[in-house]
């Protein structure tokens, strides 16, 4: 098949989720002998990364508009490229997804969370993703959640019977440790929270709810947001030796954090399956959860839950307290959720078999 993935940043992944998911799913696809390309808002040297054609389109570089600007000028690019099927990421882009149906291609998309419910959003921004939802209904062929709580949404709400794929993640511990210390850390004795750093995910909550904990452990936070330098501001403004605040890390010191760390803290409120959540787990972490049905779906019996400050607090000081032995036992259960329920051949065998169906005409 030739398949245009869309709607992200773009790979190689350096920003959030779906972009992430991006990368795993395009390079899995290509190679199974599939040609993607995959449209880029980051100009980086090269128009090939890892077997996947990249492709350069501008943007208009606006918090309300970014997403919506570059995912127009990629489907009217894409038109005249000849693909099989189009690929479409974040709700938002659903009135889009019909542009290349008007030509016989087919379009799936994956809507990611209810984004009108998350509080970066003005009013116009929440009404647009309210239409777009409406608008998933009829304008593509047909969409995919991330998780069963979002299909669910769908569901109950407009009827629409989505096809439930979940995010993916890699499994066991990386042995490197050397960025890690670089950043000034112990391995093993330090809190890791990442995510983009959004009201909604409540890094300020957890940056206060660790500055109760008696500990000599460190909470790293790991993240930033292009529009959000308010809040990050917010987040930084502490006085407690203990907090290191890096800004964002990926690739290999992304993997090493996450597989050296005492515990980490997922407490994002708002979203369907939450891939740092599920990458944490996979690589071994004892994880510490906001209650939320999503959080809850993913982590099943395998992590533990906190149902705001204060009970986080008392979390994080019991997770401290633990012995190695203790947190290494809560890392293995959900290690082992992941490996049952979460790899990326899996997901990519569901994208694969769904894309080859709507080609098909199935």
């Amino acid at each position: 098949m030739r398949i245009a993935l869309l709607g992200t940043r773009g790979i190689p992944a350096n920003y959030g989720g779906f972009e992430t998911f991006a990368e795993e799913i395009s390079v899995r696809l290509v190679e199974r002998g599939h040609h993607v390309t995959v449209y880029c808002r980051e100009k980086y040297a090269q128009t090939e990364y890892r077997g996947v054609q990249l492709r350069y389109l501008p943007t208009i570089k606006h918090k309300y508009l970014d997403t919506i600007a570059h995912t127009g000028f990629s489907t009217a690019d894409l038109l005249f490229r000849g693909f099989d099927v189009v690929l479409y990421c974040n709700a938002a882009n659903a009135v889009f997804t019909s542009w290349p149906r008007i030509i016989g291609v087919p379009t799936a998309l994956n809507v990611d969370g209810v984004e009108r419910h998350r509080k970066k959003w003005n009013f116009a921004a929440k009404s647009w993703y309210l239409a777009s939802e409406w608008m998933c209904t009829w304008c593509c062929s047909t969409v995919i959640t991330d998780a069963e709580k979002i299909r669910e949404y769908y569901l109950e709400r407009y009827g629409l019977d989505s096809t439930f794929i979940p995010y993916g993640a890699e499994t066991g511990k990386v042995p490197e440790t050397d960025i890690v210390r670089s950043l000034g850390l112990e391995p093993g004795r330090y809190i890791l929270y990442v995510s983009r750093m959004e009201p909604e995910n409540n890094a300020l909550m957890v940056r206060e709810a660790f500055e109760r904990v008696k500990t000599d452990f460190k909470l790293a936070i790991v993240g930033d947001a292009p529009y959000a330098a308010s809040y990050i501001k917010q987040v930084k403004a502490t006085s407690d030796p203990r907090i290191l605040i890096p800004g964002s890390i990926y690739g290999a010191g992304y993997r090493q954090l996450q597989s050296h760390c005492a515990a980490y803290v997922q407490a994002t409120e708002v979203g369907g399956t939450h891939p740092a959540l599920i990458e944490a787990m996979g690589r071994g972490s004892m994880v510490l959860y906001l209650n939320t049905p999503e959080n809850s779906e993913v982590a099943g019996d395998a992590a533990i839950e906190f149902t705001g400050q204060d009970d986080l607090v008392e979390k994080l000081q019991a997770a401290v307290s633990r012995s190695p032995a203790e947190r290494a036992d809560w890392g293995c259960r959900a290690m082992d959720r992941v490996q049952k329920l979460y790899s990326w051949d899996a997901v990519t065998n569901q994208y694969e078999s769904l894309l080859q169906n709507l080609v098909s005409g199935r």
